[in-house]
């Protein structure tokens, strides 16, 4: 009897000195943010140590950061449509699978000593500026996104060795599978480039229309290779309106909108231009970047003239929150493709990252590019085009710039 009260005992004081370690050790739930007399406050649904939070500051725009540990959204719907005069936004979202941050832009400095209630272990309080922010005027959001490019590209280049290595085979299978998981969450609508009575571009007997169809194809394996999930807006050769096209990845709600095309010039330039570059959604004033926009718009805007006008792009761009993110993702892609090619070719010229109104990106409501490929009109790189190796070269580098990307993408700071 006595034995028995002893290991009822040590039953007994095990339960209360775990305790303590089951509940941290679990993440707990972030069930509720919400404004109240100019704080956010959180609520979690059960004990949270405010240990577990990390505080800092970023600059340009100023941002307060909270980090907050072994946490979990209780439901997407948590911090969302968070809006008051006292910050340009309050944006908060899972960070990482057991870590939730919570971003206050109020665009200049204020003291922020955020603090745990008295006896309230189940909250966390977090003050916010008493005065007043205005709105970003258009230029300000316009210098917002050049600073968020500029930072994006440096970041990039001090990891170009680290990132552009070639792949190493020593990962565990276990990781190789969690990774395919990750990616096939993410959707990849790839655009073939005109087709059926649009043949795109022609020279030396090839049609535009069958060369970028041929790399879409090549794409579509390399990205399934990597686990992502793909959507073709044709696999073969027929014409598609400007809203079928992006109304597929608005449908399938796709992560990324990529249109592949080839670029072409007249017969008096044909020997000297050649080249690949990455298009994004912008307006311009550079001459070039308008007269390829304008090739590539003839045949998708033939009776759409008066429906689809300047206006529509002016407010794509300055509305449109995808814009820094579709930089970024031109930026990875133009990279990846121009070192695959050089490692196998030489004269492949790299025609940059530029940007221009070309309207198949205008109705997609996600980052989206717009990929020449090369030109067709000039002999060297059409031959070249027509290769096998070339496409998948070219297939490739578009692939593994997606995949960084979208690497990326998931560990930024700014998340939509």
């Amino acid at each position: 009897m006595e034995k028995r009260n002893r290991v009822k005992s040590l039953g007994i004081l095990l339960v209360i000195v775990l305790s303590p370690i089951l509940l941290f050790s679990s993440p707990i739930l972030l069930k509720k943010a919400e404004l109240q007399k100019n704080e956010l406050h959180l609520s979690f649904n059960q004990a949270y140590s405010k240990n577990n939070i990390r505080h800092f500051t970023l600059k340009a725009p100023y941002r307060e950061v909270f980090d907050l540990k072994n946490l979990r959204l209780a439901n997407k719907k948590v911090g969302k449509g968070l809006q008051t005069r006292h910050c340009r936004s309050i944006r908060i979202s899972q960070y990482q699978k057991n870590t939730v941050r919570i971003v206050i832009e109020t665009g200049k400095k204020y003291i922020c000593n955020a603090y745990q209630p008295l006896f309230s272990f189940n909250s966390y309080n977090i003050p916010l500026p008493k005065f007043k922010v205005p709105k970003a005027s258009t230029s300000q959001r316009k210098q917002q996104i050049k600073n968020k490019i500029a930072q994006y590209i440096k970041d990039t280049s001090k990891k170009v060795s680290a990132i552009y290595s070639p792949p190493r085979f020593t990962h565990q299978k276990s990781t190789h599978t969690i990774s395919r998981r990750v990616h096939s969450r993410e959707l990849v609508v790839i655009d073939a480039g005109h087709g059926g009575h649009d043949t795109g571009a022609i020279a030396g007997g090839k049609r535009e229309k069958d060369l970028v169809l041929q790399i879409a194809k090549r794409l579509e394996r390399q990205l399934k290779k990597r686990g992502y999930a793909v959507s073709m807006t044709r696999r073969s050769d027929r014409f598609l309106k400007l809203t079928q096209r992006t109304k597929i990845a608005d449908r399938k709600d796709a992560k990324i909108f990529i249109s592949i095309h080839a670029n072409s010039v007249p017969k008096r330039k044909r020997n000297r231009v050649h080249g690949v570059e990455t298009f994004f959604l912008q307006t311009t004033r550079d001459a070039k970047s308008q007269r390829i926009a304008a090739r590539e718009n003839r045949a998708v805007l033939k009776g759409a003239g008066d429906r689809l006008s300047k206006q529509v792009i002016i407010d794509s761009v300055l509305n449109g929150p995808k814009i820094v993110q579709s930089n970024k993702l031109a930026i990875d892609v133009q990279r990846r493709i121009i070192t695959n090619l050089r490692a196998n070719y030489r004269g492949v010229k790299d025609g940059g990252v530029r940007y221009a109104p070309f309207w198949v990106l205008v109705g997609a409501s996600r980052p989206s590019i717009l990929v020449e490929v090369g030109y067709i009109s000039h002999p060297r790189e059409r031959k070249r085009l027509f290769t096998p190796k070339y496409q998948e070269l070219i297939a490739k580098g578009i692939a593994e710039g997606i995949n960084n990307y979208l690497t990326n993408r998931r560990k930024e700071i700014d998340l939509d």
